[in-house]
């Protein structure tokens, strides 16, 4: 008797299914800093984006490979997909790169990370903002044209207003001065801080905690 017991018991736990692990959820954020692309654009103001984004790639020891409309990169921790876009479409045309790497990799709209110079701040400010106008800058207008909205998360690098009447896009375009250059390093370490914590603590934790530093 204890045998067929022992047979019927070995019998039940053979059979019995199997409750499968829930699949791991990975979310992908995409982080674009716009530029400029080739080398008579690399050390200018307008280029601060593809700056913040190279050291970011720098620090996460990840390459960026040539794909569809710009170069992308890839970072992955606890499960969170970090995409690192720069587009090749040049700054007044960002929007197509944005939205075909939006849609190609079904990521919602709030995962959405844009960084971009800024005139309007002091040089080397940073501040996070979930919505607002393009304030002038033709990235930031075909952005908000091709997504038809200006509700998405940007970090604005300020390179101030320096310049004299009718010298803004010579500004721009302008290579940093030696001043500027000496300071960038630290900014650029703290523009990684707010992408990480961006992307594992969140929007508004990452406004409370680094805006206007």
């Amino acid at each position: 008797m204890l045998f067929l017991f022992l047979q019927y018991v070995e019998m039940v736990f053979r059979h019995k299914p199997h409750k499968e692990a829930p699949p791991k959820m990975s979310k992908k954020y995409l982080i674009v800093g716009l530029g400029n692309s080739g080398p008579d654009y690399v050390n200018t103001r307008h280029n601060i984006g593809f700056k913040v984004v190279n050291h970011f790639a720098k620090t996460h020891c990840i390459r960026f490979e040539t794909l569809k409309l710009g170069a992308l990169a890839s970072y992955v921790f606890k499960g969170r997909n970090f995409l690192i876009l720069k587009p090749n479409t040049f700054m007044n045309l960002s929007g197509k790169a944005v939205k075909y790497w939006l849609e190609k990799e079904k990521i919602p709209m709030d995962n959405l990370l844009v960084i971009t110079d800024d005139l309007n701040l002091p040089f080397g400010t940073l501040r996070l903002k979930t919505k607002g106008s393009d304030g002038g800058h033709n990235g930031l207008k075909d952005i908000q044209n091709k997504l038809n909205t200006n509700k998405y998360n940007r970090l604005r690098f300020g390179i101030s207003d320096a310049f004299s009447k009718g010298r803004q896009v010579d500004y721009v375009l302008g290579q940093w001065s030696d001043q500027e250059f000496s300071q960038l390093e630290e900014r650029l370490e703290k523009t990684t801080k707010i992408i990480d914590s961006f992307v594992m603590d969140g929007i508004k934790n990452t406004m409370n905690d680094y805006n206007g530093i």
